[in-house]
């Protein structure tokens, strides 16, 4: 009989052949056995496959780490119960998202402030874009604006060594904050997201002729009351891109019914599927008996 062991995701797990090791941000699955495979079971991969065991409902890098753990297990593994299990969960997890809005719209400060360039037209490939303060949340930011065809990418922190670490990363470029008068004066979009009490963006360092886009993210606001007044500049704080985000949960809400559905119905045909599958071994069985 098929089993699974859930553990919490520091766990050391010895690695077996005849297992598969599922790990997934939140913790560690062992799938391993033969035959039978109970029906709780098939419904649990099936739901985290398609994410709707997720903390983040529908993300879609759980599929990627329930294709990867099979992956690396296939080739030794000799269980036909868990290679039809793991392949008929991939094949559920891309039915439910190809079918539902379930992983659709960003759901992370970082998309959701890429996302909102996007929908301003905002031509990424040619814009000078700077960004302050290094951190998560910036590099995040700083992949997804790459992945959308950015180009000229800058960052700024008080620790330059810190700047210059996450840009090497990203085939981008760092500078000190002492140099940021000079950087406004190229920039098209600024992303702001520092820890500092006060704001870091001030009316008489800004290039006051330069038309620019500024999402400001921290808390309180790096951008000076004065620069956000300024005709020439397009300024949405972090209650804007907080609303992006609240809305496509919502929407995700709306769309986890309809997975779970058809999660349901799956789980269904799949077991429909092994009796068939078993009756037809049984019937071979019996033919061979009847023929010695």
């Amino acid at each position: 009989m098929v089993k699974v062991e859930i553990l919490n995701k520091e766990s050391v797990v010895t690695k077996e052949s005849e297992q598969i090791v599922l790990k997934t941000c939140n913790r560690t699955e062992i799938y391993s056995g033969d035959g039978e495979i109970p029906k709780d079971i098939i419904k649990h991969l099936f739901r985290v496959t398609t994410g709707l065991e997720s903390s983040l409902i529908g993300e879609k890098a759980i599929q990627g780490q329930v294709k990867e753990a099979y992956k690396l297990a296939s080739n030794n593994l000799k269980s036909s119960s868990l290679h039809k299990l793991f392949q008929r969960a991939l094949n559920v997890g891309k039915n439910v998202r190809t079918n539902t809005d379930i992983n659709r719209g960003a759901v992370s400060h970082s998309q959701a402030t890429v996302d909102l360039l996007i929908k301003l037209n905002i031509n990424l490939k040619d814009s000078f874009i700077t960004l302050v303060g290094a951190h998560n949340l910036n590099e995040k930011i700083i992949c997804y604006l790459l992945n959308k065809g950015a180009e000229t990418v800058f960052l700024g922190n008080r620790t330059f060594s810190k700047a210059k670490e996450i840009s090497a990363k990203y085939n981008s470029q760092a500078f000190h904050l002492d140099d940021l008068n000079i950087i406004l004066k190229k920039t098209d979009i600024l992303i702001t997201a520092t820890a500092a009490p006060h704001a870091v963006i001030h009316r008489d360092n800004f290039p006051m002729d330069k038309s620019m886009t500024i999402i400001d993210l921290a808390l309180p606001a790096d951008t000076d009351l004065d620069v956000q007044n300024l005709k020439n500049v397009q300024y949405i704080n972090n209650s804007g891109v907080e609303q992006t985000v609240n809305l496509n949960l919502n929407k995700r809400g709306l769309e986890l019914k309809k997975a779970s559905i058809i999660v349901e119905n799956e789980v269904e045909l799949f077991l429909e599927k092994l009796q068939r599958d078993r009756e037809r071994s049984n019937d071979k069985n019996k033919n061979c008996i009847t023929k010695k």
